[in-house]
């Protein structure tokens, strides 16, 4: 069950509880059919919910594909829960809808990661899709990481929880809980033990592969490590756009990740093994420093991930570094990368970015700027007698259905070519330093 049609069963669950504790609480017996069905409607008819955007105006991914020299190449990285190749195939197709994307390859490419710097661990696997549109020449590579097998065996533990010798002795709203609870809350205990650096890996190599060549360079199954970059990709770097989309607990595994490459490319020396052709060429390094690479954080979660953590090796120097007159400004990892970070204030694990966040907790040499999306994914209830009521778990689950978010990840706001959707619905506020 992926992160997206996992919501689906959640909320069906979810609204069970909440007409049975609703029914409870207005001292009702029994609740007829039609009641339900017009709360159902209210709900559905009446969309006010808040879609707000603070910060600066971005394009989206449509401007690489009408626009780029190079290639468009998207990474997505999953969050919490057990995932399997293909949980990203509705939002991947209601996002080649908006793209206007209308072919795609009859098969995806599916490459088991090993990395030489973690030997003889299975790093997930990587799935690789290409969309195109026949008539104008856009095309898009789709890359999905997926990160589970590294801590589903750590999670078979709990597996006794799940059986039928406990499980029965459960209310059944309770047992779907706590299977959810189950899949879901180990990952981030797990992510700061020692299958961190694992999880970590497995997004290099995913950025890796992603940098390192286009969709027929890329191998179609098996086991396979990326083992570097060297001159042969710097017209790979240099003119293809990189787009990263993360969900929940994986905004966090795509700034550690990015904070990973950023000490390799500093001190590439440490990481490189010629006899084994690994390592990263000086030409590769300085095509990396004119990037800009945008990232859509859907439940953005790295206020509440910073908790208790170390701070980046490099902090504060955001002018130092991403300045063109400042003193490390050669020694920069990109030119910049453009945090967009998605949640809804109904998400009880998704959080705004504050301000001064950048400059004290990412690593200058990202040279972060961010643009917060205040936006309602769940609406709001009002039934029974209780009011303002929100499904936590929809506002959780649900980014990837809502074309809103769909529509802002292709075309951005701010600009001209900006979706009427997002005209009509979502307020835009630039923000200056």
């Amino acid at each position: 069950m992926n992160i997206f049609s996992k919501g689906f069963a959640i909320k069906a669950g979810w609204l069970i509880s909440f007409v049975a504790i609703a029914i409870f609480l207005s001292g009702c017996t029994s609740i007829g059919k039609g009641v339900t069905q017009a709360i159902l409607e209210k709900t559905e008819s009446e969309d006010n919910r808040v879609c707000q955007v603070w910060g600066q105006p971005f394009s989206g991914i449509d401007a690489g594909l009408t626009q780029s020299k190079g290639k468009t190449k998207v990474l997505f990285v999953h969050g919490v829960g057990d995932h399997i190749p293909g949980y990203t195939t509705q939002f991947l197709e209601k996002l080649a809808k908006q793209l206007n994307l209308n072919a795609r390859s009859e098969n995806q490419k599916n490459i088991k990661l090993i990395a030489p710097l973690v030997p003889g661990k299975n790093l997930g696997n990587l799935r690789v899709t290409h969309l195109f549109n026949e008539e104008n020449g856009k095309e898009l590579t789709f890359y999905e990481l997926t990160w589970s097998e590294i801590t589903r065996e750590e999670k078979a533990l709990l597996a006794f929880d799940n059986s039928g010798e406990y499980d029965f002795r459960r209310a059944r709203i309770n047992s779907v809980l706590k299977k959810f609870s189950n899949d879901t809350g180990p990952d981030p205990v797990i992510y700061l033990g020692k299958s961190r650096e694992a999880i970590l890996a497995a997004f290099g190599q995913s950025f890796c592969w992603m940098a390192s060549g286009d969709w027929a360079d890329l191998p179609g199954s098996g086991q396979h490590a990326c083992n570097g970059l060297d001159d042969s990709s710097i017209e790979h770097i240099a003119n293809d756009d990189y787009v990263l989309i993360s969900h929940s607990l994986g905004s966090r595994i795509t700034i550690d990740g990015l904070h990973r490459i950023a000490r390799m490319l500093a001190d590439p020396t440490k990481y490189t093994d010629p006899s084994r052709k690994i390592g990263v060429s000086a030409k590769s390094i300085e095509a990396f420093q004119s990037k800009h690479i945008p990232i859509f954080m859907l439940s953005n979660q790295l206020p509440m991930l910073q908790l208790g953590r170390e701070l980046p090796e490099v902090t504060g120097q955001n002018a130092k570094y991403c300045d063109p007159k400042g003193a490390d400004y050669n020694k920069r990892m990109v030119s910049e990368t453009s945090i967009v970070a998605f949640s809804d204030p109904n998400d009880l694990l998704s959080y705004g970015i504050p301000p001064g966040f950048s400059e004290k907790y990412l690593d200058s040499r990202l040279c972060a700027r961010i643009t917060n999306v205040n936006i309602n994914i769940a609406k709001i209830m009002d039934a029974f007698g209780i009011s303002d009521l929100a499904n936590p778990l929809e506002a959780h689950l649900g980014y990837g259905q809502d074309d809103r978010v769909i529509a802002l990840i292709a075309n951005g706001i701010g600009n001209q070519k900006a979706s009427p959707l997002i005209k009509q619905k979502c307020e835009f506020t630039k923000t200056v330093e």
